[in-house]
């Protein structure tokens, strides 16, 4: 009951609280810690959270959503909709109109034609845009003038609000980025490492997964914000250590995604620096099942594409009997507590949205054996590996480096070895697994694995572009830099025309029946293994004010907001 207390306690505490500034950078500086590092600071080079959020402080989208999931205006002076002319009546066509006034932090004036090439950098095919499904059935982005943009779609498309809005998808600069474009994007080290915004920070200095340190925009749009005039943000290490840093020895004013046990938070928070944050939105941990086959003795730039299909992955024996092998609820027990929830979906939230159609919240180890059994998929040798065409059941399970989640991978070890699978684990350091280096082997996109086990979520309430990331060419490819959403290299023809069928759908309870069964159909068919749905949890300094825990998008959405209380 007191972690059930104190985790209520925290939910209630991220109300907005009272604003009290001064002048800009009147209180100094602000020292954030993300125990995964960012390596880059241009989401369109990467899925990774911490990168997502990371360049939140410089670059900014024309809208964001709120603590609620409400959709307001940012770069915009108002959201678009058919009432007020800005969507039309046809469903086909948005047109955002720019706040007057906006600068670059050069001083340079934002317009139209940086949100127009912010679109061409993105939808541009050899650029290995990470979010590019944000710009699904986009046919042109257009000027009416400098500070109005028609975004025109291929059909009807109730939900228009994916680009543009939230923190993956937000406006870069025109004049910077120019020498960028498709496959050079990945090449641009200092516009990736330093990009110009028009958010309350400017950048001094990145050190890819490292530190940044960030100082207050002369040219940001509100004369009195950002409270600070300088941010430190930390990246690397651990959890448990980011958590302590806040709420023992108040060395950091800001700790994200704190995944650790619910025990482990209440002793921190005794420490009395700061207090946790809470909140859930769509956030799943899962595993990802590999469709194709990740074998290092195929040649490079023929693993795990679909040249070549896993050898047992995409047998329904198989990733059926290893989803019930898995007890869901001890995973959510010893990993978050009143924080976390069994999940079989991987879209849990909003509520509308979420599946019932499936249960999965009772381990069955001898059900798991028997299906195996019935499909043929037995241990001809003795050696207590299941065959399955003559090809053992030995997967390699990766993650990243994260005290929950070795217990998890320890675990489902031994469960799966229970049905006669035979785990390789391998966990690796979250600021290489999340980052984008096209080079590295280790990243969650490449997914140099069989299976590979972490959480994400999407920016707002309606899931349309998040789905989308289970399209069958949004798979990683070479010829992509390895960027794309569709992690697991899932293509089901089913999925992608009922995809299409959502994207031309209105009305809140048609949406969510489509979604609901584009869910169950990735879920079913092995796409992934959802296992918790899990609440966000972070920490801040009983001295920092301002902050709303937002988990509809950037956590730190609005740090120009934040100040330093007196009196604490």
């Amino acid at each position: 009951m007191r972690i059930k207390a104190l985790l209520l306690g925290a939910i209630a505490s991220t109300a907005m609280a009272p604003m009290a500034f001064a002048e800009r950078g009147s209180d100094g500086n602000v020292s954030i810690i993300y125990w995964q590092a960012p390596s880059i600071l241009n989401p369109f080079l990467s899925g990774g959270t911490k990168d997502v959020e990371a360049s939140s402080l410089v670059i900014e989208p024309l809208a964001r959503y709120d603590q609620d999931g409400n959709m307001v205006p940012f770069l915009a002076s108002e959201i678009p909709t058919v009432e007020n002319g800005g969507v039309s009546e046809d469903l086909t066509s948005i047109t955002w109109k720019i706040a007057p006034g906006i600068t670059w932090s050069d001083g340079t004036p934002f317009t139209s034609a940086d949100v127009i090439f912010t679109a061409n950098y993105c939808m541009d095919p050899e650029g290995g845009c990470a979010q590019v499904t944000k710009f699904e059935g986009v046919t042109s982005v257009e000027a009416i003038d400098d500070l109005t943009v028609k975004v025109t779609f291929d059909a009807p498309t109730p939900f228009p609000y994916g680009p543009f809005v939230g923190g993956e998808s937000p406006i870069i600069q025109a004049a910077q980025f120019a020498d960028c474009m498709g496959a050079k994007a990945p090449e641009c080290t200092e516009q990736n490492f330093n990009p110009i915004g028009t958010g309350p920070f400017v950048v001094t200095e990145f050190k890819p997964n490292d530190v940044i340190t960030f100082a207050a925009n002369d040219n940001y749009r509100d004369p009195a914000k950002p409270a600070f005039a300088t941010v430190t943000f930390k990246g690397g290490g651990d959890a448990t250590a980011a958590g302590r840093a806040v709420m023992e020895t108040g060395e950091f004013d800001y700790a994200w995604n704190l995944q650790l046990a619910p025990e482990v938070i209440a002793q921190m928070q005794e420490g009395g620096k700061g207090v946790p944050v809470a909140g859930f939105g769509p956030l799943v941990e899962r595993i990802m099942l590999n469709q194709t086959n990740p074998s290092p003795d195929l040649p490079e730039g023929e693993r795990s594409t679909a040249a070549h299909p896993h050898p047992f992955l995409q047998d329904p024996a198989v990733y059926k009997a290893m989803s019930m092998a898995i007890d869901r609820p001890l995973l959510v027990e010893i990993g978050y507590g009143q924080a976390g929830k069994v999940t079989c979906n991987w879209v849990p939230a909003p509520a509308a949205f979420n599946s019932t159609s499936m249960t999965c919240d009772t381990q069955d180890i001898a059900g798991a054996n028997a299906l195996l059994d019935e499909a043929g998929i037995v241990d001809t040798n003795g050696d207590g590996i299941r065959e399955k065409d003559g090809v053992p059941l030995k997967i390699v399970y990766q993650t990243s480096t994260n005290a929950v989640r070795q217990d998890f991978q320890a675990l489902i070890k031994e469960w799966w070895s229970q049905i006669g699978i035979e785990s390789e684990l391998r966990n690796i350091n979250a600021s290489v697994f999340f980052g984008g280096d096209p080079g590295s082997p280790d990243t969650f996109q490449k997914f140099y694995a069989d299976v590979e086990m972490y959480a994400n979520t999407f920016n707002g309430t309606d899931p349309q572009s998040y789905l989308g990331n289970g399209l069958c060419d949004k798979a990683p490819r070479p010829d992509s830099q390895w960027q794309g959403e569709n992690i697991s290299r899932f293509c089901n023809e089913e999925f992608d025309k009922l995809h299409g069928q959502l994207a031309e759908t209105a009305g809140l309870e048609a949406r969510a029946e489509i979604a609901k069964k584009l869910n169950d159909i990735i879920v079913e068919n092995g796409g992934m293994i959802p296992l918790v749905h899990r609440g966000r949890l972070s920490a801040h300094a009983n001295t920092l004010g301002g902050v709303v825990l937002n988990v509809w998008d950037s956590e730190l959405w609005n740090i120009a907001d934040w100040y330093r209380k007196t009196g604490s």
